[in-house]
C-alpha cells in the first residue's frame, strides 16, 4: 500500500497535469497581461495569503511538528483542475480560473519548497536543514511543469487529436486518482478516523476563511462579482492530490503519517465546504 502513496498518487498527478496542459492555450498565459489586476489579486491570494492564513489557523489550534508542516504542505499547493469546474458551477470567470491554475501550478516549483522550508523551520526541531529544498524543487518540476509542458506541446503539434483526447484524459486522470486514493484511504482508514475529531474543525474552518477572504478582497478592490467568485474558489480550494503526493514523497510513502494526514482528510472536508460555497457564490 505504500507503493500507492509513493508511486500511484504521483503518477495520477502527472496524468492530471498532462490533461491540464493539453487543455491550455497561449492565450491562457497572455491573459496575465491583458487582465493584470484580476490575475494579480488571485495569484497573491494563492501564493501569499493562503499560507499566511493557514499558518495562523495552525497556531490557533495549537498544532506543531510534522502535523503543522502537513497543513503548510496543503497551503503551498495550488488549486487543481477541480477549481476550474467549481468556478464554472459558481458562475465565475472560468478563463481567469484556468490562467491562475496554469501559472500558479508552474510557480509551485519555487513556492512549494520555499513554504516547506519556512514551515520546517517554524514547526520542527530539525528546522529547514531537514528538508532537501533542491530535491523538493526538482520533484515539483517533475510533477507539474514537465507534464504541463508536454501536454501543451502535444496540443500544439496535434491540435485536432488532442482536442478529441482531452475529455478522455480528464476522465482517466480523475478515475485513476479516485481509484488510488480510495485504496490508500481504505488501507489507512483507522488512522484517518482517529484524527477526524482533532483535525476536522481546522480543516473545515480553513477553507471557509479562505473562501470568504477570496470573495471580500476583490470586491473591496472594485473587481467584479465573477472575478470575486473565481478568486474565492481558487483561494479556498487547494490541490489535495498534490499535497498527498508531496507528503508521501517526503515520507517515502509510509502510509498516512502526520505530514500526509491534513491533505488526506482535506480531500473530504474540501467538498463539505466547497459545494455549499459554490451554491452561495452563485446567489451573490
Amino acid at each position: 500500500m505504500d507503493v500507492l502513496v509513493s508511486v500511484g498518487l504521483p503518477l495520477a498527478l502527472v496524468v492530471i497535469m498532462l490533461s491540464l496542459g493539453v487543455g491550455l492555450r497561449p492565450r491562457d498565459f497572455a491573459r496575465v497581461a491583458t487582465r493584470p489586476a484580476a490575475f494579480a489579486v488571485g495569484a497573491a491570494m494563492q501564493v501569499l495569503l493562503v499560507p499566511v492564513v493557514t499558518y495562523l489557523v495552525v497556531r490557533a489550534f495549537g498544532f506543531s511538528g510534522e502535523l503543522a508542516v502537513g497543513f503548510m504542505i496543503l497551503a503551498a499547493c495550488p488549486g487543481g483542475v477541480t477549481t476550474n469546474l467549481l468556478t464554472r458551477l459558481a458562475r465565475g470567470d472560468v478563463a481567469l480560473s484556468v490562467s491562475l491554475t496554469a501559472v500558479v501550478s508552474l510557480l509551485s516549483v519555487v513556492t512549494v519548497p520555499v513554504v516547506l522550508g519556512i514551515a520546517f523551520a517554524a514547526f520542527t526541531e530539525r528546522g529547514a536543514g531537514g528538508l532537501d529544498l533542491t530535491g523538493t524543487a526538482l520533484t515539483m518540476f517533475g510533477l507539474t511543469a514537465v507534464p504541463i509542458g508536454i501536454g501543451m506541446a502535444l496540443r500544439a503539434a496535434l491540435p485536432a487529436a488532442m482536442a478529441r483526447a482531452e475529455p478522455w484524459l480528464v476522465r482517466v486522470s480523475a478515475g485513476l486518482f479516485a481509484l488510488i486514493l480510495v485504496a490508500a484511504v481504505a488501507a489507512n482508514l483507522d488512522v484517518l478516523l482517529a484524527n477526524v475529531a482533532r483535525l476536522g474543525p481546522a480543516l473545515l474552518l480553513l477553507p471557509m476563511l479562505l473562501v470568504g477572504l477570496g470573495w471580500a478582497l476583490p470586491r473591496l478592490l472594485g473587481l467584479g462579482r465573477a472575478t470575486a467568485r473565481t478568486v474565492a474558489i481558487e483561494a479556498g480550494i487547494q490541490n489535495g492530490t498534490l499535497g498527498i503526493a508531496v507528503a508521501g514523497l517526503l515520507t517515502g510513502g509510509e502510509g498516512f503519517g502526520p505530514l500526509t494526514l491534513p491533505a488526506a482528510l482535506y480531500g473530504i472536508t474540501m467538498y463539505v465546504v466547497g459545494l455549499p460555497a459554490v451554491a452561495a457564490l452563485r446567489r451573490m
